[in-house]
This record gives structure tokens, sequence and C-alpha cells, in this order.
């Protein structure tokens, strides 16, 4: 034994040998690949006062989403119909001052996940054990979104969950847990939605809940009697899902008054946001539709609401509409709305819609005109979720895009067939059964992502890959936070059978920023009952350096997402802040004077 002792040390220090080349040139590439990084992040820090990087795994959030497997008549495109259900929404669920995420799964037997920000930089998924990791499957319908609002006023936020299937309600009882309320709501059997919005549309001070169909609500896709279930027309389909306004009566209940007040579409849905676009104190509602025009309806004292698309000029092209936010893109006090669509080189040139108010025109008589390709935020190729955050803190809002449809083969592309669809009568287009099958083709996948940044003088340059975005996956959500409390806006995205990232943003130190918190006093009920807490509606106005931005607290925007509800300002090297003024939901103004950057404003609605 002791003769052999020496000779196995002399076989593993010869191995070792041989191995250490192959070691070292391993250790020197990961070596130079995080100077590379480091270096390129330095750039993007000096050229545009922001870096990003992709930290999802190293803060302890690993979530892969997958997707449903429909009914087997649908099996030769299956990849291309359930190509949605990746989602993201942020929330701070109880109240401790960090931001946390909600994330959706879709398949079978699949779990969402509720990912609680430890304050340290990383997070843990507590959605099961909480109650809100949901119910994915045949009988109940898949996971397409979920949005965050305080309905009882109780200082929490509760969950609304909605699927291709059986949306459900989840009270948040104070930060410890979640109850399922669904059938105490008062929600319908089953809807095939991709789109939902908390806003209190009648300034009642209780929040009320938009919901859109994309599929119509009679059909169960893993239960199909035909395939007769596509849209019948590439541009003015109306054979997709219905509406749904439920207006919050109190003590967990709410009652669908859609149709009876002026809300009657049954265009395919992809997303909503609800803003106050023309200075009443209402929230007006704005509608992305695939396969159709656009909607805007304009909000009568919360009585009724008007479709006005085609009178203010954001109805007037069909596109494949799959985004909706809003922002005071040029600082002007007013609100514009970014819708994407589709753009694929040689084959579709839809292009993203950028609509900005017309000089001279706003109120009941505003008017808008698409942007987006003389301002630069044109060609995003097919584009999904987007949202407007000021990246570097330069005063200026900018653009995140992410893209990407169904990625297979990279050689192989689907989009011959796929426009030969497209170009055919009612009866071809909306039976799957005619659509030929994808095998295994990519359809505008692999695609690189936007990210474009504001100028303030009318344009934007796209810099994704240059600050650090280089993902290709087929992403879906955005949604943006501070995740660490520092003065920054980090992006989470939600992809479709890939992986959540989250990129956390290192900004320029010598850019100031202001970040409002709000809370709205709320009587619960009445005809005058204040404003609801969750203070979605308020708007808050920030005076500075001779110029202002206005934000609104949003339910949800963008396709299938939800921001956080804080609202960040950017403030460039601005000495400092003159005002700011805040009107609540209820109406109220409030002006805070000369308030401190680079600090986060909790407020309080007086009673």
């Amino acid at each position: 034994m002791q003769s052999r002792i020496p000779r196995i040390f002399l076989i593993l220090f010869f191995i070792s040998l041989l191995a250490f080349p192959l070691v070292y040139k391993r250790l020197s590439a990961r070596h130079k690949a995080a100077e590379t990084k480091a270096a390129n992040s330095s750039i993007a820090l000096s050229r545009y006062g922001f870096s990003l990087t992709e930290s999802a795994a190293t803060s302890g959030i690993k979530f892969n989403h997958t997707a449903p497997r429909l009914d087997a008549k649908l099996n030769h495109i299956m990849e291309q119909v359930a190509s949605m259900g990746a989602a993201v929404s942020v929330v701070d669920y109880n109240r401790d001052g960090w931001q946390d995420i909600y994330v959706t799964n879709s398949s079978e037997g699949s779990k969402n996940a509720l990912y609680h920000n430890l304050g340290n930089g990383s997070f843990n998924d507590i959605g099961e054990s909480f109650g809100v990791a949901g119910e994915n499957s045949r009988e109940n319908g898949v996971s397409m979104g979920a949005v965050w609002g305080d309905y009882d006023n109780d200082g929490y936020e509760d969950l609304f969950l909605y699927k291709w299937g059986k949306p459900e309600l989840f009270h948040n009882d104070g930060g410890k847990g979640f109850t399922r309320i669904s059938e105490q709501a008062g929600l319908p059997r089953w809807v095939n939605a991709n789109t939902a919005i908390w806003f209190d549309y009648d300034r009642d001070g209780k929040l009320d809940l938009f919901l859109g169909g994309y599929y119509a609500e009679s059909v169960d896709l893993w239960n199909l009697p035909n395939t007769k279930m596509m849209p019948e027309s590439f541009e003015y389909a109306s054979n997709g899902g219905r509406k749904y306004l439920f207006h919050n009566l109190g003590g967990g209940k709410f009652e669908e008054v859609a149709e009876q007040l002026g809300i009657k579409s049954t265009r395919w849905a992809l997303a909503a946001v609800a803003a106050d676009l023309r200075g009443t104190g209402f929230p007006d509602l704005f509608i992305a539709n695939d396969y159709a025009v656009s909607e805007l309806f304009f909000n009568d004292g919360g009585k009724k609401f008007r479709e006005v698309g085609k009178q203010t000029g954001v109805g007037y092209a069909p596109k494949s509409g799959m985004t909706a936010a809003v922002g005071d893109v040029l600082n002007r006090g007013q609100f514009s709305i970014y819708v994407t669509n589709i753009s694929e080189e040689g084959v579709l040139v839809q292009g993203n819609n950028l609509w900005m108010p017309k000089a001279g025109t706003s109120g009941e008589n505003i008017k808008y005109e698409n942007l987006a390709n003389a301002m630069g935020v044109e060609l995003g190729g097919w584009s999904f979720g987007a949202q407007f955050g000021d990246f570097n803190n330069d005063g200026f809002q900018d653009i995140y895009v992410t893209n990407g449809n169904v990625s297979l083969d990279r050689e192989k592309s689907y989009w011959y067939d796929y426009s030969k669809v497209a170009g055919g009568n009612k009866a071809i287009i909306s039976d799957a059964a005619n659509w030929p099958p994808l095998n295994g083709r990519s359809l505008s996948g692999y695609q690189k992502k936007r990210l474009w940044i504001n100028d303030g003088a009318g344009s934007f340059k796209e810099v994704a890959q240059l600050v650090g975005v280089t993902d290709v996956n087929d992403g879906r959500s955005v949604a943006m936070a501070d995740f660490t409390n520092s003065g920054k806006l980090d992006v989470v995205v939600a992809n479709q059978k890939g992986p959540l990232l989250l990129y956390k943003n290192t900004v320029a130190p010598d850019h100031k920023w202001i970040d409002f918190e709000l809370e709205g006093a709320s009587s619960n009920g009445g005809s005058n009952g204040g404003s609801n807490r969750s203070a979605i509606g308020a708007q808050v106005r920030v005076f500075w350096n001779g110029q202002q931005q206005v934000q609104e607290v949003s339910g949800g925007s963008g396709f299938c997402a939800q921001n956080q509800r804080r609202l960040h300002f950017g403030l460039g090297k601005a000495a400092g802040i003159d005002r700011v003024e805040i009107r609540w939901p209820s109406g109220k103004m409030q002006t805070v004077t000369a308030p401190e950057p680079n600090k986060i404003h909790k407020i309080k609605e007086t009673a």
C-alpha cells in the first residue's frame, strides 16, 4: 500500500499538468468576459448615463415560463396559438417599503411565483405558501397576467389573476397571506383574457376593474368542437372576446356594467391603459387590439363611455396592437400613447405608434398624430411589452420594448405561409385547420430588444445592446421598479417559454431624482367617496429648471404588466425643484414647495 501512494500522487500530478492549460483557458476566458462587461458598462455610463446588468439568478430568481398544450386539433400551429402567458407585475404586497414581483406561468400543472424582496438585493418565492401560485389546469384555464389594487381600501394590495379560463380575485390578508374570493366577487365563469387594469372610473373612492377578452369567452381552447376560433380578419376582426367593466359595490362584490356604459367591443384586445387624457379628472380608457384598430373611450363623468378612436386619430389604421402605455414624452404636461405592433423587414412593416397630441388640441377636441417614425421609435420587430421610464435620470422618459414571437429553427421561416393565410377570406382565416403547419419554423424569433433613450428635443436613440440588454428571448411582458430604493429604475422581463430576467440599473451619480409614493384618503364609499387608497388615477406634476413633467399612478399598463405604483422622476443636474402639484383621484389639489431631491416622498392625502 505504501509503494502505491507515491505513484497515485504522481499520476494525479501529471493529470493536473495536462488539465492546467484547459482550466487556465476557461478561467482566462471568464476573466476577459468579465473585463469586457465591466468596460462596456463603464462606456455606457459615460455615454448614456446608465447601464443594465442581467441579475436574476444572482438575485435568487430562477423562474422559467412554460406554455400550455391546448386541444390536439391545434397541434400543427400549437407554438403560434399558445404563444402568450408570460407576464409580470410589481407590488409591495406587505407594505415593507420594498417592491416585490409576481410572475405567471401557463402550462397545465405549473405554478405562478410571488418573489418577496428581502431588501438586500435578493428575492425568494413565497407564492405557494401565500396561496397565490395559481391553479393552471385544463379545467380552470391557465394564467395570462395579473394586476394589483386595493379594492377594499384596507391598505394592502389585492391580486386579480386573469386567464384563458376562470379569472380569480385574491384578498390580501394584511400582507400575511391571501384568500380567494372569486365567487363572492361575482366574476364570470370563463374569459379568454389578455388584459386587465384597475381604475376608479366613477371616482367613488373604490377601485373598479376592466377585463378585456381575446378569444371569445365561449371558446374552451382545450375542448374545441371545431377549429373555427381564429380571427375572421387580419385587419377588422370583431369576433374576439367581449369586454367587462366590474363596478366595485363594496364588501368584495362587483357588478358588471360594460355594455350599459357603452363599452361593447368584441375586438381582440391585447392591452389596455387608463389615464385622464383630457384633464376632466375622470380616467379615459385606451385599448390596443390585435387584428384591428385601437379603441379610445372617453369617460363622460363616470356615467358613460364614448368610443372616439376615429375622431381623435388613434383608430384610423388597423394593425396588431400589443401594448398600451402613456408618457409625457416632451415634458409638456400632456400624455402621449405608445402602441406596439409588428415589423419584419421585407415582409410586414406595420410599425409601432407614438400617438402625440397635436399642437393646439386638448380636452374634448384633442387630436393625435403618429410621430413614431419621426422620433425614431417605430421599428421594434415583433413588439410585445413596452413601458415608459427615465433610465438615466436625465429628466426625460425613455422607452423599453421587448419583442420576438416564436423562436424555433433559426434557418427556417414561417412568414411566407403566414402571409398566405393573412391574405385569405373570412372563412379561410377564421378556421385554424386552414393555417399551414409550423413544422419547427420560426416566426420573427431571436430578435434583439429595443431601448430608446429620449433626448428631450423630439428624438430617441436606440441603445439596448450598448447598455447591456443582449437577450434574444421571446419577450412578452415588461415592468419597471426601483428594487433597491436607490433612485433608479430596474427592469423585469417575462419571456414566453424562457427565463424571467431582472436587469439591474446603474446610473451616473450626477443625475438627481425624486420619487412619490402616494396613499389616498378613502371614506369607503358614497357619492363623494374620496380617493381609492392605492391612489390609482392620481396625477403628479413636477416643475423644475423651467420645465414640467406629469405622471399618473397606474393600475396596469403595457402588455400583461404593471409597474410599481411609486412614481419616479429623473431631474438631470437641476439644482432643485420649484414645486410639485398633486391632483388626487378625489379631485383635491395639493402643492409641495421645493421638495428635497434624491428622496422617496411618502405622501398621504388629507381626509
